[in-house]
């Protein structure tokens, strides 16, 4: 099955988002290395640069969505984990063209893929109280 553009782009977002987590660069150094270094073939680039750097802008208000909806401190989160947390919680708050079950969706599709066995079941519990919390259900 083919995999659509905009899926990419947040599959790309995500590693993106996780290696400025890690490194503690600049979202454009972050970007820049990112994109010189992977293959960006069959990626919408507006969104991955929208998710990408929107995530990054509003991290502090997306920390703050999420956190009520831990089952422990955020530090305990798995780092892959908590960054498709913060791009899926930025999706659902500012990407109001996203329908949230699609934003939910991708989230536990790309949660599969880079996550731990287990790991898109608590993408999707932790989404699942988010969206209503934003009025998005």
């Amino acid at each position: 099955m083919k995999i659509s553009p905009r899926r990419r782009a947040r599959e790309c977002a995500l590693q993106a988002l996780y290696s400025w987590y890690i490194s503690k660069d600049s979202v454009e150094q972050v970007e820049l290395v990112f994109v010189a270094d992977q293959d960006m073939k069959g990626v919408d680039m507006p969104y991955f640069r929208k998710l990408l750097r929107g995530t990054i802008e509003n991290i502090e208000s997306v920390d703050d969505l999420l956190r009520p909806h831990f089952d422990r401190s955020e530090t305990e989160v798995d780092p892959i984990e908590r960054s498709l947390l913060r791009l899926s919680a930025y999706e659902l708050r500012y990407e109001l063209d996203v329908p949230y079950k699609v934003a939910i969706n991708e989230a536990i599709e790309v949660a599969k893929v880079f996550g731990s066995d287990d790991s898109h079941k608590y993408i999707n519990g932790i989404l699942d109280r988010l969206a209503p919390a934003l009025g998005r259900k």
